[in-house]
This record gives structure tokens, sequence and C-alpha cells, in this order.
């Protein structure tokens, strides 16, 4: 007689296939994604064209003041590009941040009932940030129409600048999001973080105005190498790359990102227990 197979459930034995599971757990990210796009654009008026609303009615206003009372400089490019490019980065920036900063609170049912790699849950929050981004970024098109002018020939370049405002605001959410489990108030320090980062990143200025014994030290602000970047991969011109900035922002979000998966993975554990 056959003795009774022993199950033995080891801890900690999925730890040490978390980064192939998840590869195997892709389709997981799908769903992910496509859950929170039908849930951010259900039963909406105008849907998608939101993305453009948001970022025109800021250029507008960024216009009006900066432009029209403050006459701020154009640098030889309309300031309405120079805005609607800085807000489009911003909005791509935030907007990841506070999808992929809430977003393991916003699954906790599922995340207490099953394996497999929470990674997965704030990774595919931005995926709802970049539709909005594509959208938004179709209104340049005739932006560039009505101003007369063509994009710059370092538009090639402009994947690269997302990738970064991608890892920066991953970096920021996996941070929030893996606090948020155990801090409920992060959700209203998020905002919060938004708002003020509005205003102390260059959305509505060209960085070049800065003296250079600030820029360096502004640069440790990562959105400061993201929106510098995306002016100068779709405007060109006078918008050249502060290099020693660049290089500031770019080791803040390599630093960002990286401690950021480090305590997210510290905390995981717990997650199924706290939440």
């Amino acid at each position: 007689m056959h003795e009774p197979t022993e199950l033995i459930i080891e801890a900690g034995h999925a730890e040490r296939h978390y980064w192939r599971d998840l590869w195997r757990y892709r389709e997981l990210f799908y769903f992910f994604a496509w859950k929170d796009i039908l849930v951010r654009y259900k039963q909406t008026v105008v849907g998608v064209a939101w993305a453009v609303i948001r970022p025109l009615l800021l250029m507008i206003v960024f216009t009006f003041v900066f432009k029209r009372v403050m006459n701020l400089p154009d640098d030889g490019v309309p300031y309405q590009l120079t805005a609607y490019v800085g807000i489009l980065a911003w909005t791509f920036f935030s907007m990841s941040l506070q999808e992929s900063g809430t977003s393991l609170v916003g699954n906790a049912n599922l995340i207490s009932k099953i394996y497999f790699p929470r990674l997965v849950i704030p990774a595919a929050a931005v995926i709802t940030a970049l539709l909005d981004f594509l959208v938004a970024a179709l209104l340049l098109f005739f932006l560039f129409a009505w101003f007369h002018r063509a994009p710059s020939i370092h538009i090639f370049a402009l994947p690269i600048f997302v990738a970064l405002a991608f890892a920066a605001a991953m970096g920021g959410g996996l941070w929030l999001s893996a606090l948020m489990v155990r801090y409920r108030d992060i959700r209203f320090v998020i905002p919060f973080i938004v708002q003020f980062g509005l205003y102390v990143s260059p959305v509505f200025f060209n960085t070049a105005h800065l003296p250079a014994s600030w820029r360096v030290w502004y640069s440790m602000n990562p959105v400061v190498g993201v929106i510098d970047g995306f002016r100068w991969a779709i405007l060109g011109g006078p918008n050249e790359i502060y290099v020693p900035g660049m290089l500031m922002s770019v080791a803040v979000t390599v630093l960002l990102i990286f401690t950021g998966v480090g305590y997210f993975r510290k905390t995981e554990r717990t997650f199924a227990d706290i939440i």
C-alpha cells in the first residue's frame, strides 16, 4: 500500500523564481492594463478626449498668465508649444505616479486571494497614463500646423525620454504603492506631491533661463530632465540639453527605481496580510 503523497509548502519558494514569474504572468499584466483603461473611461461623456482637454486648458491658462501677463520670452519658439510640451511631459509623469501609487490598494481583493508577482499591478497601471499621453500628443500636430512649424529632427529620440519619465514615475510609484498598503494616509499625500511638483518643475518655462550654478541642483528633480528632453526632442531650436543637468536627473531616476524596487520587494510578502 502506497503512503499518501505529502505536499510541502516551502516559505519563499516562489520568491526564488520571482523575475521569471513576471514573464509567466504577462497575460495578467495585459488584464490589469485593460481593466484600468475600461474603469477609467467607463460612463464618461467625452471619453479619451479628456486626455486632450486637460492639457489644452492648462496651456491656455499658462499662456495667459506667463506670456501675456508676465511676458516670458519665446526663445524663437511659440510659447504655446513650449508650454504644451512641458504639460505633456508632466502629465504623463504625474498620471503614471498617481495610477501606480494607488494601484495596490485598488486591487486589494485580488492580492489577498492568489499569488502572483505584485509588481505587475503598478507596472500595468502606467499603461492608462501612456494611452492618455499618446492621445494628447496628437494635438501637437495641430499646434505645429497652426504655428507653421515642424517637429525637430530629434523627434526619434523621444521614446528615450518617455522611458525616462516611465522609470521616474515607476520608482516613485513603487515607493508610494508599498507605503500606502501600510499607511493609508499616503492617498492624501499623492495629490499634494503632484500639485507641488507642477510648480517646482519647468512645466511653464525653459530651464535655460536659470542661473548656471542652479541648474545642476535643480535637476535633482528627475522631471527636469524629462521635460528638457521632451522639448529638445520635439521642438529643437534653443532647447538644447544641459548635459550635467540631464546626467543628474538620470542618476536620481536610477536611484529612485532601484530603491523603489528594493523597498517594494522587501515589503511585498506582507501585502496580503496587511491589505
